[in-house]
């Protein structure tokens, strides 16, 4: 079996994660005893459109775009003065974010700054960035010819996920045991090429090198074993679930309830966190977790029921905050994209080594193992 579900963007309110990526494969390892693991490092996108989250690549900035707060100036320039736009995307995700908490922010609400191309002209514009161009016109009515484009941090990318080894095989603990026939490619998956911060485009490395990977190792898999015996009633847990979500008369709303959840997410384990914050993250998730259980769906057919989908969605989504929130709420430093203000260096001697988060009554409990580190050893970031 792969796994190859990707993400879990969605548990956050503002994302440029399609709306399918919520966290169902990485919930499901979860659920069945597997660890999650370095959920805590979670990558924000500096430039996403503004409330709607959906992504303006680096290539505006790479081809010479401004980042300006409300009154015009190039803020950059005072957290990494030599890359300044080009900095690393958690770098400029969490600038964006101090200069918003300082009331640097643009707009009525002061809530977002502005990616300014208009000094580059029409014919670099169109011709380079015609996707991001498009996206402002259609999607917020803004014409970057001839005024900057609105945008702030958008959910992005999980470093974290289910553990695996290089050979895209899932595996169970510290020691590394491997759960035979199991495996996972993809943004579901942490091999932690990535570590705690991904760069971008790396994400074809999950995709292609551990995509062909999993797809040899388990053509090899299959060619040396039999077909294991399956329980008759193997769907019964399942189909139990979905039919109280069915036959349940009345409840909580699971649209309501998510939305509850993104916002929760999104403003208490975001760009930047502290202990207090994820605190309250953590509580209210298990609040959230323990309403779930009385949530009813309008729709109770049994064909293309999307309403029954995103319900059950839900509960994968609230799976993955809660393994996310503990994991960073535990870790007490800052490193990569889990950045906290009450902790805001690196512990090298505390920890460097890996979360994982296993699946509780009362919560996860949290495991860990020691990073491998090879031939590029954990350096301070000065740009």
């Amino acid at each position: 079996v792969l796994l190859a579900t990707g993400g879990n963007g969605r548990m956050f309110r503002i994302t440029s994660n399609a709306h399918s990526l919520t966290g169902d494969g990485m919930a499901l390892a979860y659920r069945h005893g597997i660890p999650l693991q370095d959920m805590e490092f979670y990558q924000f996108h500096p430039t996403g459109l503004y409330g709607l989250g959906i992504l303006l690549s680096e290539a505006a900035r790479g081809e010479g775009g401004y980042l300006l707060n409300k009154d015009g100036e190039r803020f950059m320039s005072r957290y990494a003065p030599t890359l300044m736009e080009l900095a690393p995307r958690d770098m400029v995700s969490r600038a964006i974010y101090l200069e918003v908490k300082a009331g640097l922010g643009a707009g009525p609400l002061g809530d977002y700054v502005l990616l300014d191309v208009r000094h580059l002209g029409r014919a670099v514009i169109e011709e380079k960035l015609p996707d991001i161009t498009d996206f402002a016109r259609v999607y917020l009515g803004v014409e970057p010819l001839t005024e900057p484009v609105p945008t702030q941090p958008t959910a992005h990318y999980a470093m974290g996920g289910v553990p695996t080894d290089l050979q895209a095989r899932v595996i169970r603990d510290e020691r590394n045991t491997v759960v035979e026939g199991l495996y996972a490619a993809g943004e579901v998956a942490c091999v932690s090429v990535h570590g705690a911060n991904r760069l971008g485009t790396n994400s074809l490395v999950d995709l292609l090198v551990f995509g062909r990977r999993a797809g040899r190792a388990m053509a090899a898999y299959c060619a040396a074993t039999t077909m294991p015996e399956v329980a008759g009633d193997a769907e019964a847990p399942v189909r139990a679930e979905i039919e109280a979500l069915r036959d349940r008369p009345d409840g909580e709303s699971p649209v309501e309830l998510r939305a509850d959840l993104a916002t929760l997410m999104m403003d208490n384990v975001g760009v930047f966190r502290t202990e207090p914050m994820m605190q309250a993250a953590v509580a209210g998730v298990a609040e959230i977790k323990e309403r779930y259980g009385r949530i009813r769906v309008r729709d109770t057919g049994k064909v293309y029921n999307t309403d029954l989908l995103e319900a059950r969605e839900l509960g994968y989504l609230i799976d993955n905050a809660e393994a996310m929130a503990t994991s960073a709420l535990a870790r007490t430093e800052s490193r990569g994209a889990h950045s906290r203000d009450d902790f805001p260096e690196r512990d090298d001697a505390g920890w460097l080594k890996h979360t994982l988060a296993y699946r509780g009554e009362a919560g996860p409990t949290l495991r860990y193992k020691p990073v491998t580190v090879t031939r590029f050893e954990p350096k301070p970031r000065t740009y």
